[in-house]
């Protein structure tokens, strides 16, 4: 056995002199920590295939959206803070999302943990938002258990949730997010 593992042992210095071994071992080692924080981050949230909690919100334009009238296709439905500097950076990417899916889906925000709704107003017009933002309270965050900024949910036509994700996502993320639940 020792023997044998000494035999491992000098084959794996061989590989690793490979600049492609190397590389290998580190984009797997990348890839492997980056998914062990997206299941930590996302650990508490809603899982795959529960319905999403139903709810009647106000945008900013004063129409009344209910998620369940939202039925027939998918949905990304994205919380944010206007305080939220990740938000901020991800309000293009939502922008981009919106135009590159058209009406194959809905991109919706919720604004919470906004101090009023001039703070939202004011992060709607700096950062240039043209997809719809609702205004959403405690009860929702509580209902979604959201408790980090940003955090998207990619819902099913049916509306069940299908994917979550905590942070900054780009638009190929959400894409492919999005694909997967179609």
């Amino acid at each position: 056995m020792r023997e044998q593992l000494k035999r491992a042992g000098a084959a794996w210095q061989r590989a690793r002199q490979r600049w492609w071994v190397r590389w290998g071992v580190d984009v797997a080692v990348a890839a492997l920590l980056f998914m062990g924080v997206m299941a930590w981050q996302t650990r508490h949230l809603p899982g795959a295939g529960t319905p999403a909690p139903d709810f009647q919100l106000r945008t900013l334009t004063g129409e009344q959206v209910r998620l369940s009238e939202l039925r027939g296709k998918p949905v990304v439905l994205a919380f944010w803070a206007p305080w939220c500097g990740v938000c901020k950076a991800e309000s293009s990417t939502l922008s981009a999302l919106r135009r590159t899916v058209g009406d194959r889906a809905h991109v919706l925000t919720v604004a919470v943990s906004y101090e009023n709704e001039a703070s939202v107003r004011r992060f709607v017009q700096d950062q240039g938002a043209d997809y719809p933002v609702l205004l959403g309270d405690d009860t929702l965050t509580r209902a979604f258990r959201v408790n980090s900024y940003p955090t998207t949910f990619i819902l099913s036509s049916e509306g069940r949730i299908e994917q979550t994700t905590v942070g900054y996502t780009t638009r190929l993320g959400l894409l492919w997010r999005l694909w997967r639940a179609s």
